[in-house]
């Protein structure tokens, strides 16, 4: 899968459609983050919405959310994140697997 950030809006789409089709690939699973409460109530709402219901179940959906949240709520993992972006020569995949306690390649 392949996301892209653009808060409030959260993109999801397959990597193999991105390959394809650059930006003009159709997003899978989009989230909004509603913000309107987080200063005076401490509480982000967030709406998903599954656009390709035939590419993606619910229960995958919700693990993009969770897991792609917790590599912005997580110092950690966030520093990889940002390693992405700004020093890509440097990224390793594997250290992502490894967050996730998923097997390395």
């Amino acid at each position: 899968m392949f996301a892209q950030v653009q808060l409030p809006h959260m993109l999801f789409t397959g990597l193999e459609d991105y390959k394809a089709r650059g930006t003009q690939a159709s997003p899978y699973f989009t989230a909004t983050f509603y913000t309107e409460f987080a200063e005076n109530k401490d509480l982000v709402l967030i709406r998903g919405d599954i656009v390709f219901t035939s590419k993606l179940s619910d229960d995958e959906a919700k693990w993009l959310l969770e897991t792609t949240q917790s590599f912005y709520l997580n110092d950690v993992r966030y520093k990889l994140v940002e390693r992405f972006n700004k020093e890509p020569r440097e990224f390793e995949f594997q250290d992502v697997l490894r967050a996730l306690d998923m097997p390395v390649l």
